[in-house]
């Protein structure tokens, strides 16, 4: 699933490529990926729009139009979105289609289905609970050690309390691994044992972690590419995800793998104890 990293990097390309630009009109050849208000209503809301800005929160990219209307696009575990010139052949798997004045299309493709799409009264979300609901960003400047102290309040495991949006936006399966690694901390310890050192490390790492897979373009571990189709090279450094069986970088420990939250979740049992 496109994670935090890889939506900021599409949103920054997003950014620069439509701000200005005017829908023309939208195709929804997959009614049930919009989950607000109806397709009819969603292609005839976009119609004649202007793209006055893109943003991003947790993993929802948030396009602000005119007209007081807010696109709101979350790509899933496998959905992509491609900008392409009209007349070329679709990609497999596409299913919505927004045709720009310019001559471009920017094109929603995901092969499982399990993004959605809206179109909203800007910054009312009720109708997208998750959305709604976001925890911090881990990347703000006001995100601090205190402040993920107190989304890690319960008594759940640490793993599944990372990947809960409602406590922190954006982070998957992907960078809670790497995160928990490097701060070594075992994805099955829970949240009510955590001291503030604990705290403090996991605080750093996850904040390193995006940082590092933002400046080399996110991880392409399944579907995942950019804007213009290209994919990321994070995957190549990762220390623990989608490794079982092999030695850990850091201490040649064989990487283990287990269940959390019907995830798989990769750690090495020697730095993460």
């Amino acid at each position: 699933m496109p994670e935090l990293p890889e939506v900021e990097i599409i949103r920054g390309q997003l950014a620069r490529e439509l701000r200005g630009a005017r829908i023309s009109s939208c195709e929804v050849l997959l009614p049930r990926l919009v989950k607000y208000p109806t397709a009819l209503g969603f292609r005839r809301g976009v119609r004649g729009r202007e793209v006055r800005e893109v943003r991003r929160r947790g993993k929802y990219l948030l396009f602000a139009l005119d007209g007081d209307r807010e696109l709101v696009i979350h790509l899933g575990m496998t959905g992509s979105l491609l900008l392409l010139p009209r007349g070329g052949e679709r990609p497999r798997h596409t299913h919505i289609l927004f045709h720009l004045e310019d001559g471009r299309d920017l094109i929603y493709v995901d092969p499982r289905t399990f993004g959605e799409t809206a179109l909203v009264r800007r910054g009312d979300y009720r109708s997208l609970p998750c959305l709604s609901r976001m925890g911090p960003e881990p990347l703000a400047d006001d995100f601090t050690p205190s402040r993920l102290a107190a989304a890690l309040r319960g008594k759940c495991r640490v793993k599944a309390a990372l990947m809960d949006q409602a406590r922190l936006a954006g982070l998957g399966n992907i960078y809670a691994d790497e995160a928990l690694h490097r701060a070594g901390i075992h994805p099955l310890r829970r949240v009510d044992t955590l001291r503030g050192r604990d705290v403090a490390r996991l605080h750093a790492a996850v904040r390193e972690v995006l940082d590092e897979a933002l400046e080399s373009g996110g991880s392409s571990v399944s579907d995942y590419v950019d804007l213009q189709g290209e994919r990321g090279n994070f995957q190549e450094r990762h220390l623990v995800y989608r490794r079982a069986g092999e030695p850990c970088r850091a201490c040649g420990e064989i990487i283990r793998r287990e269940t959390v939250s019907g995830r798989g979740t990769y750690f090495c049992p020697c730095c993460q104890k």
